[in-house]
C-alpha cells in the first residue's frame, strides 16, 4: 500500500489472480469476476480495472517493465551495454505473470483490430525501458531506431518462449542472444556506413 494509491497491494492481487484465471477463460470479464470472488475482492473489481481485461493487461506490462527496470539496475551494473539489452529482454519476459497460455491469450486479446493501437503504446513502452535501464542516451535517429530493432527482437523472443519446452526455457534465451548479435551486427554495418560516406559537401554550379 502507498499514499499514492492506497489500492496498490490489493490491485496487484486481483491482476496477479486475473492472469492466473485468464490460463483457463481467457481474458474476458468472467475471469475478472472468478478472480475477484477467488480472492474475496469481487466488489472491487470493476473499481480497480473500469476498462476491463485490456485495463489489467495493461497495468501488468506496466508493472513488468518497472519490475524489470529494478531488477536490471540491480544485476545488469558490470555488463556491457548488449548484454544489458539481452538480460533486460530476459527478465522482462520473465516478469509476466499468469504462465504461458495466460499470456499466449493476452497477446491474442491485443492483436485484434481495436486493441492494436494499445498493443504497440505497451511494446514501445518496454523497448523503452530497457534501452533506458541498459544505458542508452542516443537522442538523434538512433534513438528510433534501437528501440524498432529491439521491438523485433523482444516480439520474436516472446512468440519463441511461448512454444519453448526446453529446461528453464534454455532455447528461447539462446535464441535471444542470436538476436542481439543480428542487431549488433547492423548496427556496426550502420556506423561503418556512415564513417564510409561522411558529411556530404556542398557542390558547386
Amino acid at each position: 500500500m502507498t499514499e499514492s494509491d492506497p489500492d496498490a497491494e490489493l490491485r496487484d492481487r486481483l491482476a496477479d489472480a486475473v492472469a492466473q484465471e485468464a490460463a483457463f477463460s481467457g481474458w474476458t470479464s468472467l475471469a475478472i469476476r472468478n478472480a475477484g470472488e477467488r480472492i474475496g475482492a469481487a466488489a472491487d473489481a470493476r473499481r480497480l480495472f473500469p476498462g476491463g481485461p485490456v485495463d489489467v493487461l495493461a497495468y501488468l506490462s506496466r508493472r513488468a517493465d518497472e519490475r524489470t527496470v529494478e531488477a536490471l539496475d540491480r544485476e545488469g551494473g558490470d555488463l556491457r551495454t548488449r548484454e544489458r539489452v539481452a538480460l533486460g529482454v530476459k527478465l522482462r519476459i520473465q516478469n509476466t505473470v499468469g504462465g504461458k497460455e495466460s499470456v499466449r491469450r493476452g497477446l491474442a486479446l491485443l492483436a485484434t483490430p481495436f486493441n492494436g493501437p494499445l498493443a504497440l503504446k505497451l511494446l514501445y513502452r518496454t523497448v523503452d525501458a530497457i534501452w533506458y535501464a541498459a544505458g542508452d542516451t542516443s537522442t538523434d535517429f538512433n534513438f528510433y531506431s534501437k528501440r524498432a530493432l529491439l521491438s523485433g527482437v523482444f516480439s520474436s523472443t516472446l512468440l519463441y518462449w511461448l512454444n519453448d519446452r526446453s529446461p528453464d526455457d534454455e532455447a528461447t534465451w539462446a535464441f535471444l542472444d542470436r538476436r542481439i548479435a543480428d542487431v549488433m551486427r547492423f548496427e556496426k554495418l550502420k556506423a561503418d556506413v556512415t564513417s564510409w560516406t561522411g558529411p556530404r559537401r556542398a557542390t558547386h554550379r
